[in-house]
């Protein structure tokens, strides 16, 4: 018998998995279940962070889960779709594998509602930005249903699903390159006196508050540069040393490719 606490159960124990695993462990609302081939790693997280391990996808069906998060590798995923087909009409099945469609998805798993979502790894700490593409015709209880459960692992942006591969590689490669920005960034910090620890801190919470600042306002980028770039000042000054070097250019190139361009 169902309880009130709704059962998630994660299919794939990986890193964007675990991942996941760790942001809905921290709501504290759920009862989880992880499946993997069998792995101590997998063993010991489950035993570490108080999830419940499976290894086969039976498990996963006899749970009678509320939501399936797929995070399997791609080449897979319509396999282990496959085997979840028995998945009541109640439960909701969201894919995280990048380069399944939708209308596949849903030609194995007849019953079940589906959706795909291109997560990033900060959902670990309930910060993720996570894309969502939902089927035409879906349902406005199960479209709040989803985004509600989503939410709590960060901040959902609906994308059409031929965008998902670009959120992929802003959203799963974007922090990567924020990550060697951050890091070029305390460089500077240290050649200043400042101690590298320190550093860190200072520049985690700069970009934690601008990127949260336009987020909620909706300011485009240009515009909040605007509100501290000075006439003469220091900022003015170097952001003519980031143009100087071709910041904006090298970003742009990255993304490219990343995207395969």
């Amino acid at each position: 018998m169902k309880t009130n606490q709704q059962t998630i159960a994660v299919v794939g124990v990986g890193n964007m998995g675990s991942a996941i695993i760790k942001g809905l462990i921290n709501t504290r609302q759920f009862k989880i279940i992880g499946e993997n081939p069998i792995n101590p790693r997998v063993t010991s997280l489950g035993q570490e962070l108080g999830f419940t391990v499976v290894n086969n996808n039976l498990d996963v069906i006899k749970a009678n889960p509320d939501f399936v998060v797929l995070t399997t590798p791609a080449p897979i995923t319509l396999k282990i779709a496959q085997e979840l087909s028995q998945l009541p009409a109640s439960t909701t099945v969201i894919s995280a594998a990048a380069g399944v469609s939708l209308e596949k998805l849903q030609s194995v798993i007849a019953d079940a509602t589906v959706a795909a979502m291109i997560p990033n790894t900060p959902v670990a700490v309930n910060a993720g930005t996570i894309g969502l593409t939902l089927p035409e015709e879906i349902t406005e209880e199960n479209t709040n249903k989803i985004i509600t459960f989503l939410e709590l692992l960060g901040d959902v942006i609906p994308v059409s699903e031929d965008q998902l591969e670009i959120v992929g590689v802003i959203g799963g490669c974007g922090p990567a390159f924020v990550d060697v920005f951050m890091d070029a960034m305390s460089d500077g910090a240290v050649a200043n006196g400042m101690g590298r620890q320190t550093a860190y801190r200072l520049i985690s919470s700069m970009v934690k508050g601008t990127g949260k600042l336009a987020f909620d306002t909706k300011k485009l980028p240009a515009e909040l540069r605007d509100q501290v770039t000075s006439p003469a000042g220091t900022t003015i000054k170097g952001v003519m040393a980031l143009e100087k070097n071709q910041f904006r250019y090298a970003v742009i190139d990255a993304i490219n490719k990343a995207a395969g361009k």
